[in-house]
């Protein structure tokens, strides 16, 4: 950010609108005080309401997704998290391209996985300009290759060459502007209302056969294309990658508290076969067995990761 924000001048004519993602407990603040040294643009925490100024960058809050609203505004949310991320880059995205359409320039830099590529499609889709970070000039170059999958993006370029084009895309005269897809403005609707209802999720697509990780909730499969997408009523989304990564997530999580009751059952089993006797103590004994064989189990499960291979994990 630094890199970028430092080839554009105080006088850059479009506010700047950045998600980031960092740990809900971080501030942001080193970041906004590493930007605001340039003595380029007035670098800020975006608040709720406020109205976006030509010169100005406005950060998300740690744990607050950040969006533009119908009237051109700032709207700060603790809605459901996207893509496991919160603030989460589709969110922007989406509503920046219902808000202002084909005069959206959207960026996507270094990161994993892949937030960023849906709403950068309804960018797209919106007549915005896409721009999407060199893969080879990324330090985490997941996030720009997925979307250079799955997106006809306008440019893509390392971070040294992008202020110049910024500058030559701003001083153009925007078009005519598009109609916005139905399907774009319902989700950016799920999104800024924070709790959706069940007709706007229906008219997205179809129910699968498995629940949203985040909340237990019903998905929905969004798109049946490549790029497959799911959303739940309450507003959590995930693409294929995400989903599956917070799948084996909350599955690990399952798998040890598991672990920690077999370990407990055992335990309580030994000692009640060593303060018994006769068949109460038997009994505790061959329980406290087929706990061990369980226990065994889970370790074995917890020591393989979903690619079939030992982790590097010690015993």
């Amino acid at each position: 950010m630094t890199k970028l924000v430092g080839q554009l001048s105080q006088d850059f004519p479009a506010p700047v609108l950045v998600v980031q993602h960092i740990s809900p407990d971080a501030s942001g603040n080193a970041l906004l005080d590493s930007l605001n040294r340039l003595g380029k643009l007035k670098c800020e925490h975006a608040k709720n309401g406020s109205i976006f100024k030509p010169g100005h960058l406005y950060l998300a809050p740690s744990n607050h997704h950040l969006m533009v609203d119908e009237n051109g505004k700032a709207l700060v949310t603790k809605g459901a998290q996207e893509n496991r991320s919160r603030p989460g880059i589709d969110p922007l995205f989406r509503s920046a391209a219902v808000a202002y359409s084909n005069r959206v320039i959207a960026i996507l830099l270094t990161g994993y996985l892949d937030d960023g590529t849906a709403g950068m499609k309804a960018i797209k889709r919106c007549g915005g300009t896409c721009i999407v970070q060199d893969p080879a000039d990324a330090d985490y170059p997941d996030m720009p290759k997925n979307a250079l999958n799955q997106v006809k993006v306008n440019y893509c370029l390392p971070l040294s060459e992008m202020g110049s084009l910024l500058y030559k895309l701003v001083s153009k005269v925007p078009g005519k502007s598009k109609p916005i897809p139905k399907d774009i403005s319902i989700e950016a609707e799920i999104a800024k209302r924070v709790l959706s209802d069940l007709p706007s999720v229906n008219a997205l697509g179809e129910q699968v056969p498995f629940n949203c990780p985040g909340c237990g909730g019903v998905l929905w499969r969004v798109d049946k294309k490549a790029s497959t997408r799911y959303r739940c009523h309450t507003g959590h989304a995930y693409t294929a990658a995400s989903l599956l990564a917070e799948q084996t997530l909350k599955i690990e999580e399952t798998m040890w508290t598991a672990l920690r009751m077999f370990e407990e059952r055992n335990n309580l089993l030994t000692t009640l076969a060593r303060d018994h006797i006769g068949e109460t103590a038997k009994s505790a004994l061959e329980r406290a067995a087929l706990s061990r064989v369980h226990i065994d189990r889970i370790k074995a499960i917890l020591m393989t990761n979903d690619k079939g291979t030992s982790s590097d994990t010690p015993g």
